[in-house]
Parts: C-alpha cells; structure tokens; sequence
C-alpha cells in the first residue's frame, strides 16, 4: 500500500507540473468547483496544503460516489485553480479499528 501511494504522490507531482503549464486546465476555484458538482456530482473528499519553497497551494480531491469519478485540484495563492488529474472507479479505503496499547491484536 506504501508504494501506491508514493507512486501516487509522484504521478501528482508531475500532473501539477505539467498543468499548471496548461492554462486549459486553471479557472478560478468557483467556476471549477461549480462544474464538478453540475456535471459529475462531485463533493470535496480531501484537501490539505503543499508547500513548496516559493509558496503554499491547496490541494483537494473531489469525487462522487454516484458517478464513480474523482478530480484533483491545486489552487495557487492568487485564487487560480487547475485540475491536475481526474479519472473513474474512485473508492474510499477501508479504515481500520485503532488499535489499543497494551492489548492482544
């Protein structure tokens, strides 16, 4: 499971390269947002920051259990989004019991 999510983290990595150059894929957040909610039911699933040297951006996965799609977005300080990757089959992982200290497993 490590490895996929570092193959993951990776692959993100280069899909907001490679986007962010693609002023195709950037809209202001609201226009982005509005659009995965209409058209693909999609509602925000996760989010966080990415710091970088230079700045801090926010990134947000966005999916939809109907449709079974997922969306990733990075939006920069100055309020650009950019989808970054998007595909089909989203599923959630299962979580797990937390374990207490001291008892059998």
């Amino acid at each position: 499971m490590s490895r996929r999510i570092q193959a993951f983290g990776l692959g993100l990595s280069l899909c907001f390269c490679t986007s962010m150059a693609l002023a195709g894929n950037c809209a202001t957040r609201d226009a982005v947002v509005r659009n995965l909610q209409t058209k693909y039911d999609e509602q925000l699933a996760v989010g966080g920051l990415q710091a970088t040297q230079n700045t801090t951006s926010v990134m947000e996965i966005w999916a939809s259990r109907k449709t079974g799609t997922f969306t990733v977005l990075m939006t920069n300080p100055n309020g650009v989004t950019c989808i970054v990757a998007a595909g089909t089959d989203f599923f959630e992982a299962e979580k797990k019991p937390a374990e207490v200290p001291g008892t059998p497993s």
